[in-house]
């Protein structure tokens, strides 16, 4: 069975931090060759969760829950070591923030990987736009009670 750890800013050590973000750079900013500001501010806000599944070298699989104003989650960050793809991760941790997360989510899918959110009940809400030089669609999952 896969661990899945979901965490405040204030429940994470600084090593354990350090390698989440490091796993989002790793992706992002060096195999993406996309520089962006990654400390966005958005990390130690107090209704910010940190979801992730360790691997043999540490964090494998990740991403970022946001509370926005008016209610909803923001999922972001969602991200898996190249070394760790193609086991499902992703969608393991997609399932936890889904059962454990009430109301709107949303969330800026890159644009390839449109359907696959789309298999997880999430729908495009607007057009395609670029952000960081990447193509991205708005998408939004309603949850049970919606």
């Amino acid at each position: 069975m896969t661990d899945i750890h979901d965490r405040r800013f204030d429940e994470l050590d600084a090593a354990t931090f350090h390698d989440l973000v490091r796993l989002r750079v790793d992706v992002f900013v060096a195999e993406q060759e996309c520089p962006y500001p990654e400390l966005d501010g958005r990390d130690v806000e107090v209704g910010t969760r940190h979801v992730w599944i360790d691997g043999r070298n540490g964090p494998a699989s990740y991403l970022r829950v946001v509370a926005e104003p008016g209610g909803c989650h923001r999922v972001g960050r969602v991200v898996t070591r190249s070394d760790a793809r193609g086991n499902s991760l992703a969608g393991v941790l997609l399932d936890h923030v889904h059962a454990t997360t009430p109301g709107l989510l949303v969330l800026d899918a890159q644009t390839y990987l449109v359907s696959w959110y789309a298999t997880l009940g999430y729908v495009p809400t607007g057009p395609e736009f670029v952000e960081d030089g990447i193509p991205h669609v708005p998408m939004a999952r309603p949850s049970a009670d919606d």
